[in-house]
């Protein structure tokens, strides 16, 4: 994989901060935009297929993928299933246009060690109880949930010093986030 990096950007944020409206937004206003899409070895749940919304293989294949040297970022979550990029899949989706890599912190660690010229943008709502209350209204989700998403929020936000930059997505305001994601987009990608 090349280490040109000027078409690929990350779009990172806690559960609740709407970086998947973002990226959807960014989408509509930039047609070249390429979402890379993560391998995983968990089961596929009903209405997923592969490459919607993960690449679903065994974990044998993905240890594979480790030892080769495939992976551009990885990790294995508690419930002992592994999520990572392949590097491939993040040349796939600079190849012909603007490539979008969504993860968390701990991945942005790894990808500005791999790639320092990165660009990584922070998503977050204007506060953690904004941030709460959008977890809550999502429906069935336990207090334990909410503890624990809250909490590995905290521990993110001690971490911001890895971004390049910070969109605050305002509740009643994406339209002012989505534009100014695409305005940084356009200001440092090449394919813009």
């Amino acid at each position: 994989m090349t280490t040109d990096v000027s078409n690929l950007f990350i779009i990172s944020g806690p559960s609740g901060a709407g970086e998947d409206s973002i990226i959807d937004g960014v989408r509509q206003a930039l047609p070249n935009v390429h979402v890379a899409v993560t391998t995983t070895t968990r089961a596929p749940r009903e209405g997923e297929s592969d490459g919607h919304p993960y690449y679903f293989i065994s974990k044998e294949a993905f240890r594979a993928h480790i030892a080769a040297g495939d992976m551009a970022e990885w990790a294995q979550h508690y419930n002992d299933n592994y999520y990572g990029v392949t590097k491939a899949e993040l040349a796939r989706v600079q190849r012909d246009g603007i490539g979008i890599w969504k993860i968390d912190y701990k991945g942005v660690a790894a990808a500005k060690k791999m790639f320092p010229g990165i660009i990584a943008i922070f998503i977050m709502a204007e506060s953690l109880e904004v941030l709460e209350q959008r977890i809550r209204s999502r429906g069935d989700v336990s207090e334990a949930y909410i503890a624990e998403r809250m909490a590995y929020t905290r521990e993110w936000l001690t971490h911001t010093d890895l971004y390049d930059y910070t969109v605050i997505n305002e509740t009643g305001k994406l339209d002012r986030a989505i534009a100014r994601v695409v305005q940084i987009i356009r200001a440092h990608s090449t394919a813009a």
